[in-house]
């Protein structure tokens, strides 16, 4: 009788189903319903192509830096950075385009000196907080699909600077920059510039060609040689551009039950290569995903 009960037993095992497979980020993102995703407003793309080839296409983001996003739409519609370079690579830090250093006029509409737009009122932001322990602020989260750094009580709030996050250049203060030259976070995070500088965006195609570019060599980044100035073709909106050249992307909406299994599954990984579960995340490493649409 033992032996007919074992060999039962065993005969259930073999037929069982195997152990349920522990879930990884990218299981949760293709799994996820379209409901759970946000289309970016065409209106808030920079696009900017490369005369080596290439295109890097930002996200503004107005509702956090309105004055500066909007003089960065003035300038691209106003064909001020005709002739514009990528002009700066500091390694594990920046790389900045623009015009540097010309006196060129600027187009209509054009705010020369902005405000410090270096934070926002938190007040009317939907936040869905991290949930872990974040060294530069009192909280962090996201809010209306963007990363952010965030002080309940003094009610104020920041973009943050993550990889691909783009800045506006500036000179020392009282000057904010205009929006003429910017830059993107090509290393590790660069956080003590939170609430120092005007974030505008982020980068949501095309990073690699920016931090595979070489090293500038000067001080700073800067390349010493003009010869080696990166030269940029075109610098437009999407919203103007024809509809078939034009990008399309969307987010995972951080208000999504999605949203949340992806950020959980995102710092307890279980999955086959992971032998400890993180227990955390920081913010800068649990950025928002985001698709190309079509």
């Amino acid at each position: 009788m033992r032996s007919l009960l074992l060999a039962a037993v065993a005969a259930l095992l073999v037929g069982a189903a195997p152990a349920k497979k522990s879930q990884t980020p990218g299981d949760v993102i293709a799994a996820s319903p379209a409901s759970a995703w946000r289309a970016i407003d065409p209106d808030d793309l920079l696009v900017i192509d490369l005369a080596g080839g290439g295109r890097i296409v930002i996200q503004l983001a107005p509702q956090f830096a309105p004055v500066h996003v909007a003089n960065i739409k003035a300038l691209a519609r106003g064909h001020y950075w005709d002739g514009a370079t990528i002009y700066r690579l500091q390694d594990n830090y920046v790389a900045q385009w623009g015009l540097n250093e010309s006196d060129k006029p600027w187009p209509t509409g054009v705010v020369a000196k902005p405000p410090a737009e270096y934070t926002r009122p938190l007040a009317g932001l939907a936040v869905r907080p991290l949930g872990y322990v974040d060294p530069y602020a009192p909280g962090v989260g996201y809010a209306d699909g963007w990363p952010i750094a965030y002080d309940r009580k003094a009610g104020w709030a920041t973009l943050t600077h993550c990889y691909g996050s783009v800045g506006v250049g500036r000179d020392l203060a009282p000057d904010t920059g205009t929006g003429g030259e910017l830059y993107a976070v090509i290393g590790g995070p660069a956080r003590a510039l939170d609430r120092n500088i005007a974030l505008v965006g982020r980068v949501l195609e095309g990073i690699d060609r920016l931090s595979a570019l070489p090293r500038g060599t000067g001080d700073l980044g800067f390349y010493k040689d003009k010869a080696q100035y990166v030269p940029i073709t075109a610098i437009r909106i999407a919203s103007d551009m024809p509809a078939a050249d034009r990008p399309a992307f969307e987010y995972l909406d951080p208000q999504s039950a999605v949203f949340a299994t992806w950020l959980r599954v995102k710092a307890n990984r279980k999955d086959d290569f992971y032998e400890v579960p993180a227990g955390g995340v920081d913010l800068c490493n649990a950025a928002v995903p985001i698709r190309k649409k079509g």
